[in-house]
């Protein structure tokens, strides 16, 4: 993060400057103040900053105003401070830290908590501290919480590396780090596994916060022992009493509008049709890829939707600054217009539909109307990042055949079922024809078939099952190395020959996303670092992304960002059915299952 001095280092120049004794750096005049601690709009407000802070914020900043002070005429726009991300994945946007700065500040996100844990199961340690360090020399507040679960669920999985107790202690001395990622293995917490409580033990000796991610309907006995094991929010409800429940519990609902989860709409009743007190619910994404990123917005794309679902847009601001910023313990820091907090301030003429118009940080003008305005130099990616993708030997498509039981017509399979918009998938079950002593798929059932290569150690290892929902009708496969939490590669198709094309592919170019189509490539993102990230620019990545999506509906599939729901079905941590390297995984009781239904 660009330095700025501390508070307590600045109080005699903020003074002098409220005083008119010192002039400011920046004056911005006539502005209508969304005053996020008052809940007001204030009316020909001016602001005037010194050395990246806010200094004064009243009526008449004339007296601030020196030969050199730089003034914008906010000519009666509203002044909102800088949006928060209070919860996010970088790699789901298939850019490096540089690339999604980019992308996201000329849609008014100022600050972002990100939890690396897709780079940290591929890297480990040396992986979150790359990411770390990419973070401190952005322009922006760039905030990174310590991935808690790698792997997310032991036993369940073989990640590419392992993070423990000791590497968590260790993380939390680093400068940037502001708590605990997500603890996805909710289970751990409630039956009292020792090494996830000695994460949440020493982020909690760290003074820092514990990030929830509790992705089970149930809401008795484990939620209640989940809730006492420490984690202080939670991303993962999807309906009105996930929201209720966490709030009840002390616990900060963060409600989701990622690229594929929408998740705000059910649990923001809980403040307009309810009336709980708004402070303890904060906006955030997730994950968006770089596509809706460049096209479609971030943080101002969540806030816009919350109020479409009738929040008041004060409250919905306050949701995405404040909020978030008591939240981690930076409401002193950032979150809102008042003196000693950072500079950083959106203009936009519209508190409904919410254009960014022109976004301040750290007192420095950074977009104006959608373009950059400053230069961000590319992040060199070390070399152990790279080339991480180790298939063992080139597959065939006799690598995807599933063998039959002997004798059998037909088979009855579990396959795992996509739901539209949401990350938990369903339990389902198909009957299957047998061919040649093999299991066949049905596109008439929309069954595919989908496979788990194993990436990290070059085993060889497939693992072979059915999913449904995506609505291939013809003959094609797409291969993914962003296959969270693991991030094996995950292969998904109707042709075993295309699966096996789509595999080496990505075997060949270092890791990424690919689409076959009738044994020829017709989408290709290529993302050589760590195989989760590209090394080209936000806006080139865009492009491939939505060429991938075109690709998707070319194949049959109509879902609202299809690869984002490819990207979780080896998620061993939520429910109901998932796929690892070590076979079917049923996580509503966290066991491996087998692939046919006796």
């Amino acid at each position: 993060m660009t330095h700025i001095q501390p508070w307590y280092e600045m109080t005699t120049q903020l003074t002098d400057v409220a005083m008119g004794r010192q002039p400011a750096d920046l004056v911005i005049r006539n502005g209508r103040w969304v005053n996020v601690h008052s809940g007001e709009i204030i009316s020909n407000t001016d602001v005037a900053v010194k050395n990246g802070r806010i200094a004064y914020v009243g009526e008449d900043a004339g007296h601030t105003i020196g030969e050199r002070t730089q003034v914008i005429e906010a000519d009666g726009r509203y002044l909102i401070s800088g949006l928060c991300d209070a919860h996010m994945h970088v790699e789901s946007g298939m850019v490096t830290v540089t690339e999604f700065v980019r992308a996201v500040l000329p849609h008014g996100t100022t600050s972002m908590f990100i939890d690396p844990h897709e780079i940290a199961n591929v890297l480990g340690l040396p992986g979150v501290r790359l990411m770390h360090d990419e973070a401190q020399t952005m322009p922006s507040n760039v905030y990174v919480q310590m991935p808690s679960c790698v792997p997310s669920a032991p036993g369940l999985e073989t990640p590419g590396a392992s993070l423990g107790p000791a590497e968590v202690a260790e993380a939390m001395q680093w400068p940037s780090i502001i708590g605990l990622g997500e603890m996805m293995n909710f289970p751990g917490i409630y039956l009292s596994d020792g090494k996830m409580h000695a994460e949440v033990a020493e982020t909690m000796k760290a003074g820092k916060t514990v990030g929830g991610h509790y992705a089970s309907p149930d809401l008795g006995l484990p939620f209640h022992g989940y809730a006492a094991g420490g984690p202080a929010d939670d991303h993962e409800g999807t309906r009105l009493e996930d929201a209720v429940a966490r709030v009840r519990q002390g616990m900060k609902a963060m409600l989701r509008l990622g690229s594929a989860w929408h998740d705000v709409a059910a649990q923001v009743k809980a403040i307009t049709e309810m009336g709980l007190d708004s402070r303890n619910f904060i906006l955030c994404t997730d994950d968006s890829h770089s596509g809706t990123l460049v096209n479609d917005g971030h943080m101002d794309r969540v806030v816009r939707h919350a109020i479409a679902q009738g929040l008041k847009p004060i409250t919905a601001i306050q949701m995405a600054t404040l909020n978030t910023a008591v939240h981690f313990g930076l409401e002193r820091e950032i979150g809102s217009i008042t003196p000693g907090r950072r500079a950083d301030i959106i203009l936009s003429s519209s508190l409904v539909e919410l254009p960014i118009e022109m976004v301040i940080v750290g007192g420095e003008v950074v977009a104006e109307n959608g373009r950059l305005l400053i230069d961000l130099p590319a992040y060199d990616y070390p070399d152990f990042a790279k080339n991480t993708i180790h298939l063992g030997k080139p597959l065939t498509a006799d690598s995807f055949r599933i063998p039959a039981p002997p004798n059998a017509k037909t088979a009855k399979v579990r396959a795992i079922g996509v739901i539209e918009n949401q990350a938990p998938t369903r339990a389902e079950q198909r009957v299957l024809p047998i061919e040649n002593g093999a299991v066949q798929i049905d596109i008439r059932l929309d069954t595919a078939q989908i496979a788990l290569v194993e990436r990290h150690r070059g085993t060889g290892g497939v693992t072979n099952g059915i999913v449904t929902g995506f609505g291939f009708n013809s003959r094609c496969a797409i291969a993914s190395t962003v296959a969270h939490d693991s991030h094996h590669m995950i292969v998904v198709g109707t042709s075993k020959k295309n699966m096996a094309l789509a595999a080496n592919c990505l075997g060949e170019v270092g890791g990424g996303v690919v689409v076959f189509k009738d044994d020829q490539e017709i989408a290709l993102v290529e993302l050589p670092i760590a195989g989760l990230m590209s090394d080209e620019r936000a806006e080139i990545v865009a492009e491939k992304a939505a060429r991938m999506t075109q690709a998707f509906r070319e194949c049959g599939c109509e879902l609202n960002n299809a690869f984002m729901q490819l990207s979780l079905l080896a998620l061993v941590v939520i429910p109901e059915l998932r796929i690892s390297d070590l076979g079917l995984v049923d996580v509503t009781k966290f066991e491996i299952v087998p692939l046919f239904v006796e």
